[in-house]
């Protein structure tokens, strides 16, 4: 983790609250109307024994998913600053046991569902989010609600637009809102207990308990709906790498969790003293004089909600695309101070259109709460397996204390996939339909390029052989003046480019270097140790290979990495201003079936059209790259 995140600098917290805790900040406005909702299929009923229980179900719900799971345990498994299930699946994936890599692949498998199913959540968030502050209209000025779905539109199409600006950009800005949120919220909860503290009895886990066993048929189908309390809990520590546990830690447990207590307490109080106002209890906890400020800021609040999923889904995107399961996407790093802050174009744009299909299509935040939770509590569910894998792996923790832990962590998030499975007629399915086709891209990419990957290494060849043949053939090819620079993707094979110049225009330049960037699992390399160069068995035939090595948050910069290069050690000066830079470029086609079947093999051919340029991505030099083809067939 970089200094300055690990310092937990003041400007960091703030950036965190208007980046990290929107989603799980405005869970407020809908999780109590939603378990108390009259047109659910099994309501619960309002009276003081159900709201005291689902109350104390809340607050303890929230205390051991979000804070014991996601803040106090996950957000200690980073890998190397970076957070999210991605980082998760990295770690298990390199901690392997001995004698147990089936159950770390398995587990890593999982994982990327998770991952995927991620992906369903990002999509939902931010239409719930905002129809659900939007709809407070409807509660201040009744004749405005037909202007509820298209002022939701606007608000989205606007947030998304507004992405390209970086995250810190957009931190600094919501931050300071955000904490006026949630003193704002702190401070109605108060007042609502201080009319009606006997709600604070809740705090005991024994009405929790009391509810589940008294009441078992109904506090089982309102899990469902408790479990929009702790969404957000993901994106929370998928956006580690933005702003560093310290931060995301002390804004959560000194503002974020205690203002979102009181609120939900508050709003039992005012259900305990008036069942009447089921119907919106976050706003009708609110004086009359203030619902309509209160509209406005919950809107804004909303929109802040849908910011920490997405800058969440650009961590977990950019994190699967370096370990091979999605291509390479056009990256933006926003800041120069914190470089897990980063902006993922394909998938902003991506992510609104799904938004608003979702808001057009089903309207009301009520109607889109039985979609919501089903990949939240999935994904909670493999977190906290791969936490307990890791803990053993990484951390050596006798078996016997992690299942002390995980045993009853797993039981409270499995009860909540089962409620959840419940709402698969009336919406849960979405996101599983979501999540599935993520999965199956995922899936299929990383199955797509060990194909690819094998059948380049049986094209290229061996770059010794090759190299050998150059100094022992009868029919040495014409040298020509000038540097090349072929990208490669290790020194053990020939890059398709060369080999064609040497087999087909019988040339080769005079200086060759083949190069590969090699990302390591630690966010920066520096730059004494950036570049390595290898020989390859002869010091005096102008051909070399150069490894340049980069973080995982570094971008590769190949003309700057060559420029570290010492004269001496090249087999000769290289003309670094004028070299030309060759690609080669695999064109894929559909061929006979073998590894992959048809459906797959085509998906997998469709997915590599969202690959960035490769001469951008490694800032080449336009006019002096080219790009020499071949084909293949899958």
């Amino acid at each position: 983790m970089t200094e300055s995140r690990d310092r937990a600098r003041p400007g960091l917290v703030i950036g965190a609250l208007g980046v990290v805790f929107g989603d799980i900040g405005t869970s407020p406005i809908y999780t109590l109307r939603a378990v108390f909702d009259p047109a659910d299929p099994h309501p619960v009923p309002v009276h003081r024994e159900s709201v005291f229980g689902v109350v104390s179900l809340v607050f303890w719900s929230v205390l051991i998913i979000v804070t014991v799971t996601y803040v106090l345990v996950a957000m200690r498994a980073d890998n190397d600053g970076e957070g999210g299930i991605m980082a998760l699946i990295t770690q298990v994936r390199r901690w392997a046991v001995p004698g147990r890599r089936r159950l770390a692949l398995t587990l890593a498998g999982l994982g990327i569902f998770g991952a995927a199913l991620f992906v369903g959540d990002s999509m939902i968030t931010p239409a719930i989010s905002v129809l659900s502050a939007v709809e407070g209209l409807q509660i201040v000025a009744p004749p405005l609600s037909r202007l509820v779905v298209p002022l939701t539109a606007v608000i989205i199409v606007a947030l998304f637009l507004f992405q390209r600006r970086g995250t810190a950009t957009v931190g600094h800005l919501f931050g300071p809102i955000m904490i006026a949120w949630f003193l704002t919220i702190g401070t109605c909860g108060v007042a609502g207990i201080a009319r009606n503290p006997g709600i604070l009895r809740a705090l005991s886990p024994t009405y929790a308990l009391g509810f589940l066993a008294g009441h078992l048929g109904v506090a089982f189908f309102a899990l469902a709906a408790i479990v929009l309390a702790v969404t957000g809990a993901e994106a929370l520590y998928a956006d580690l790498g933005h702003f560093g546990r310290r931060s995301i830690t002390r804004a959560w447990l000194f503002l974020v969790f205690p203002a979102c207590v009181l609120s939900y307490f508050g709003q039992g109080a005012l259900l305990t003293a008036h069942p009447e106002h089921v119907s919106s209890p976050f706003f009708l906890l609110v004086p009359s004089w203030g619902r309509l400020p209160i509209v406005v800021l919950a809107t804004v609040a909303t929109v802040i909600a849908s910011q920490a999923v997405i800058t969440g889904a650009y961590s977990v995107a950019e994190q699967a695309a370096r370990i091979d399961y999605l291509p390479r996407l056009r990256i933006v790093h926003t800041s120069e101070e914190t470089a897990g802050q980063i902006y993922v174009p394909w998938i902003n744009w991506l992510l609104m259109v799904s938004v608003l299909t979702l808001v057009l299509a089903f309207r009301s935040s009520t109607a889109l709460a039985f979609a919501f939770g089903m990949a939240v509590t999935c994904t909670i569910s493999i977190t906290t397996l791969l936490l307990a894998y890791l803990a053993h792996a990484k951390w050596r923790k006798p078996l016997w204390l992690i299942a002390c832990a995980a045993v009853p962590l797993l039981i409270v998030d499995l009860s909540f996939v089962a409620a959840n499975l419940t709402k698969l007629a009336r919406g849960a399915w979405l996101p599983l339909l979501v999540g599935i086709i993520a999965f199956t891209i995922m899936t299929t990419w990383q199955r797509g390029r060990k194909v690819v990957h094998a059948e380049r290494v049986r094209r290229e060849g061996s770059l010794r052989e090759f190299i050998d043949e150059l100094r022992e053939s009868d029919s040495t090819p014409t040298i020509v003046d000038g540097t090349a620079i072929f990208l490669n993707r290790s020194k053990e094979t020939v890059p398709l480019a060369l080999r064609s110049n040497v087999e087909n225009n019988h040339v080769r330049h005079r200086h060759i270097v083949i190069l590969s960037v090699e990302t390591e699992s630690v966010p920066r390399i520096p730059e004494s140790d950036r570049v390595r160069i290898d020989h390859l068995g002869y010091g005096d035939d102008g051909i070399i290979h150069v490894a340049v090595r980069v973080g995982y948050l570094d971008r590769p910069d190949v003309p700057a990495a060559l420029a570290l290069l010492d004269p001496e050690e090249t087999e000769g000066k290289l003309d670094l201003d004028r070299a030309t830079y060759f690609l080669s470029e695999v064109e894929l086609r559909p061929g006979p079936e073998n590894a992959l079947s048809r459906w797959r093999r085509n998906l997998f051919i469709a997915t590599t059209y969202l690959s960035a340029d490769a001469t951008d991505h490694f800032r080449l030099p336009r006019d002096r790259t080219v790009i020499m083809g071949s084909r293949i067939e899958i």
